[in-house]
C-alpha cells in the first residue's frame, strides 16, 4: 500500500524548491481539473489551454509566496480554473471567431432575438409552474427550499435562520426535492425548455 503525501506538504516542499512536488500535485489532480474545465468549455484545445494557464497561475502564486490556503489546494486550483473559464467566455463574447472559410456569414455572429424571446417565455412559464408546485410543499420544506434556491443561502445560514440543526435543514431540503418530484410525476408536468 502506497502512502499518499498530503497536498499541503507537497505545496510546502514545492515552495521550498522541490520541483517534483508540483509534478505530483498536477498528476494527482489532473483528471479532475481537466474534466471540470472540459465540462464547461466543451473543446479539448481550449480546455488544455485553460488547464495550462491555471497551473501557470498556481506556480506564480506559489513562487510569490501568496498561497495561504493550507490543506485546500484542490478547491483553490478549481477556483482559479473557474475564473479562467469565465475570462475565456468574456473574451470570446467580445470577439466572435470566424473559422474555416473566407465566406463571412452574419448569422454566425448575431443571435435570433425571437428565439431568445421564445426561450424567455418558456422559462417564465416554468418559473411560474415551479412557484405553484413549491406552494404545495409542507411549510418547513418550502422555507428551506426558498432560502437555498432563491435566496442562495448556505445550509449553515438556513440553520441559523430557522433555529434547526444543519442536518435537519439538509433533511428538509432532501424531502422538499423528493416531494417536488412526486408532485411533478403525479401531475405529468414537464419542466424543461
Amino acid at each position: 500500500m502506497e502512502l499518499q503525501i498530503d497536498d499541503s506538504i507537497l505545496v510546502k516542499n514545492y515552495i521550498a524548491g522541490d520541483e517534483k512536488c508540483l509534478e505530483a500535485l498536477i498528476n494527482r489532480h489532473n483528471q479532475r481539473i481537466s474534466s471540470f474545465i472540459y465540462s464547461k468549455v466543451m473543446d479539448r484545445d481550449v480546455a488544455e489551454d485553460i488547464f495550462q494557464d491555471t497551473f501557470i497561475k498556481v506556480i506564480k502564486t506559489l513562487k510569490r509566496g501568496s498561497y495561504s490556503e493550507e490543506g485546500k489546494f484542490l478547491p483553490w486550483v478549481m477556483r482559479i480554473a473557474h475564473n479562467l473559464i469565465i475570462d475565456h467566455f468574456r473574451k470570446n463574447k467580445r470577439m466572435p471567431k470566424f473559422e474555416g472559410s473566407d465566406d463571412f456569414n452574419i448569422f454566425s455572429v448575431i443571435k435570433d432575438e425571437k428565439l431568445n424571446a421564445e426561450k424567455q417565455i418558456i422559462k417564465d412559464q416554468i418559473d411560474s409552474d415551479l412557484t405553484l408546485l413549491i406552494e404545495e410543499l409542507p411549510e418547513d420544506q418550502k422555507e428551506v427550499l426558498i432560502m437555498r434556491i432563491y435566496k442562495d443561502m448556505s445550509f449553515k445560514e438556513i440553520s441559523e435562520n430557522t433555529g434547526v440543526s444543519i442536518n435537519t435543514a439538509l433533511g428538509r431540503m432532501r424531502y422538499a426535492l423528493i416531494n417536488l418530484r412526486k408532485i411533478v410525476e403525479r401531475n405529468n408536468i414537464v419542466l424543461t425548455n
